[in-house]
């Protein structure tokens, strides 16, 4: 069962929330963030680009640049930018974008559920980059930004959740990128004994994004754990943030596919070899987007095509090979266009659905792309399946939202207990 705790949250001021909370580091190119630094001393980024307050230059992912992230978030602290609740409490947080609402609660969940499959997974992790990131947890000793996961909705947890944003919430701000953000603080002991124990009654929950996150956070608390002689389980090292959505507060975008090259081929050659997989038509309209399973889009020299997979192309009993990212790799990227690892490979790039499907026309009538593939994207039930099969999704299958920001709420790693 789901092991989901309250916290003593770290977190800005109320006056200065809208400045501090940030995009991850990685949604910005260099002159936004220059300009973000620049422009704006609370943000969070300075925190983790403390290179920009002093001038001095340091690696990235070093011990000497890790120990100034944690010298900067220190001196936030000190500076009241950013102050410690007195209790333990939960977080509810709504996000409004665009015309989509999503709304979950911030709390902090074990490592053991992670280490014993409570916790399940769809993707796999990198252990190049689980060090990095268990070496800036060793170091900083903070989480900055929740992992998100989803867990069956519960009608007793959506009740204290309704009853809870019907009072005035703690925060209520929305940044230039014109998403809002509220949250509020889960403050009567019954109602965070109530949500505390209708989790503990979920036998699962699935992570959405962060999947490294949680596994650098499981080995951080093992090796922590094994520096220590007394172990009672309460160490904030066993635990790590996160966001948990009911699973029908999510969204889930396609992930598209642009190739550099047609491995040599002519265009007409090219859709030959797509034809003996797929049925094609060649569309006359300036958009399209797969609608529905297996089927999927293709935008080539100007022109889209639907390409709609052949009976017999995949098996729909097997919760990978019947993906549509399975099913172009087996039937198009590697056969015909060569690429043999998604990872690797440079002449294949992804772009987010959450871009549409003009970002692809786009990349090929730039010359960035030769071809272009659109998916449909994947459903809750084909994410479930996966994960409580203990399968692994093709990399960069899914994007989904909402995204949330850094700096927001923080989890102290250097507590004693998490009570």
């Amino acid at each position: 069962m789901a092991k989901i705790l309250p916290f003593r949250a770290i977190r800005p001021e109320t006056d200065k929330v809208h400045l501090v909370a940030s995009r991850s580091v990685d949604g910005y190119n260099t002159s936004e963030l220059r300009e973000k630094l620049a422009g704006n001393p609370f943000t969070f980024l300075h925190v983790i680009n403390p290179d920009f307050d002093d001038g001095n230059k340091t690696k990235p992912g070093s011990k000497e640049r890790l120990h100034k992230i944690k010298e900067r978030f220190k001196g936030f602290v000190k500076e009241n930018i950013l102050l410690r609740d007195a209790s333990p409490a939960y977080y509810i947080y709504r996000q409004v974008k665009e015309s989509n609402e999503y709304t979950g609660i911030i709390g902090c969940t074990s490592i053991d559920d992670y280490l014993n499959g409570v916790i399940k997974i769809h993707e796999q992790t990198l252990t190049t980059r689980e060090e990095k990131l268990k070496d800036y947890l060793e170091v900083c000793e903070f989480n900055a930004e929740p992992v998100l996961f989803c867990y069956p909705n519960d009608e007793i947890i959506d009740q204290v959740t309704a009853e809870v944003i019907n009072g005035r919430p703690d925060y209520d701000f929305t940044t230039t990128d014109k998403v809002r953000h509220t949250l509020w603080i889960v403050k009567s002991k019954k109602e965070v004994k109530t949500i505390a124990a209708q989790f503990a009654s979920i036998p699962a929950v699935y992570i959405a994004d962060g999947h490294h996150r949680s596994a650098s956070s499981a080995l951080y608390g093992k090796i922590k754990r094994s520096t220590r002689k007394n172990v009672n389980g309460k160490e904030a090292f066993n635990y790590y943030l996160g966001v948990f959505f009911p699973e029908t507060q999510l969204r889930i975008y396609d992930y598209n596919r642009v190739v550099k090259d047609l491995n040599g081929l002519s265009n007409e050659a090219f859709i030959e070899k797509v034809k003996k997989s797929f049925g094609v038509k060649e569309l006359s309209q300036n958009d399209f987007k797969p609608g529905r399973k297996h089927e999927l889009s293709m935008y080539l020299a100007g022109k889209w095509y639907s390409l709609e997979a052949k009976s017999g192309t995949y098996n729909s009993k097997d919760p990978v090979g019947s993906l549509d990212a399975a099913i172009l790799t087996e039937h198009i990227l590697s056969p015909v266009l060569g690429i043999h690892d998604l990872k690797t490979d440079k002449r294949i790039g992804f772009v987010p659905g959450i871009k549409g499907s003009k970002e692809l026309k786009l990349q090929v009538d730039a010359g960035k792309a030769r071809v272009a593939f659109g998916l449909y994207p994947v459903a809750m039930e084909q994410l479930k399946w996966i994960a409580d099969t203990n399968n692994i999704m093709p990399p960069k299958s899914t994007w989904v939202e909402p995204k949330m920001r850094s700096g927001l709420v923080i989890f102290s790693l250097e507590d004693e207990s998490i009570e």
